[in-house]
């Protein structure tokens, strides 16, 4: 060593010389909770595709009974089913329709008019103002006017 170091001090260099490895090195084993997690995971992943695959397999398993049953019944129906013919109409007593025994209905004139709740209040007090009581007692009412058209045409 101190042949080295002489040397470097010829060369006008300073050389650190490098520790010697420890030769008893023994690695340490990690778990890391990434690996654990990816274990069960992978466990759980495993019984998810397991149950998919049988819920798959029972439907299949099911359909194809169900299927079997239906070809079964469809047998079962063309044995014991004799087709039969339909009867023939009566030609010889034609419909004819009659005349309703019913009163037809008579008809009414709309209600035009508002009732006098449903108003709005500034319309009310407009039309008590520009119209006073002696104007509005001369309006026929609803019924009035039905009365008149009857008469009109003779209905009373």
């Amino acid at each position: 060593m101190e042949e080295l170091l002489v040397e470097a001090e010829g060369a006008q260099q300073i050389c650190l010389i490098k520790p010697p490895v420890k030769k008893n090195i023994i690695p340490i084993d990690l778990k890391l909770h990434n690996d654990i997690r990816a274990v069960g995971r992978a466990r759980f992943a495993h019984q998810v595709a397991e149950k998919r695959r049988l819920i798959k397999q029972y439907k299949m398993e099911r359909e194809r009974q169900q299927k079997l049953e239906e070809q079964e019944e469809i047998k079962r129906l063309r044995k014991e089913l004799i087709p039969k013919a339909q009867l023939m109409p009566y030609f010889d007593r034609p419909f004819v329709p009659r005349r309703s025994e019913k009163q037809p209905t008579v008809p009414r004139e709309p209600k035009f008019c508002i009732p006098r709740h449903k108003t709005i209040r500034c319309c009310r007090m407009s039309c008590n103002y520009m119209s006073g009581p002696s104007q509005l007692q001369h309006l026929p009412s609803s019924v009035e006017k039905t009365e008149a058209l009857y008469k009109n045409r003779g209905l009373q």
